[in-house]
């Protein structure tokens, strides 16, 4: 029985994927950048930091299609959460008001 090298592809991030990331990095200026988290058994985590301090995100299938993303995107910059990553968000009060929802609802 001869050794076969089974070699999984990493899915290409999709259309649908592709037009969000481009759209946020039209409406938030550039350069844009982006943070891929894994996620789990669920992939990964694409966070995107607008020039203005905006944030978003794509969920995909995993960190390498995050990556591909990235790569595949003009003006948007893979990073990580360095303090130059961190700084560059703004955070206002609707996103601060939305992401405590969960906890005032106890």
């Amino acid at each position: 029985m001869a050794d076969t090298e089974e070699t999984e592809k990493t899915p290409e991030p999709t259309r649908r994927q592709l037009a969000a990331a481009r759209q946020f990095v039209a409406r938030h200026g550039t350069p844009s950048r982006a943070v891929v988290e894994h996620v789990g058994r669920g992939g990964a985590r694409v966070v995107l930091v607008g020039d203005d301090g905006a944030l978003g995100d794509i969920v995909v299938p995993g960190p390498a299609t995050g990556e591909a993303l990235v790569a595949a995107v003009a003006d948007l910059e893979l990073s990580s959460w360095d303090a130059d990553t961190v700084n560059a968000t703004e955070i206002g009060a609707r996103h601060r008001r939305r992401m405590a929802a969960s906890w005032t609802r106890a």
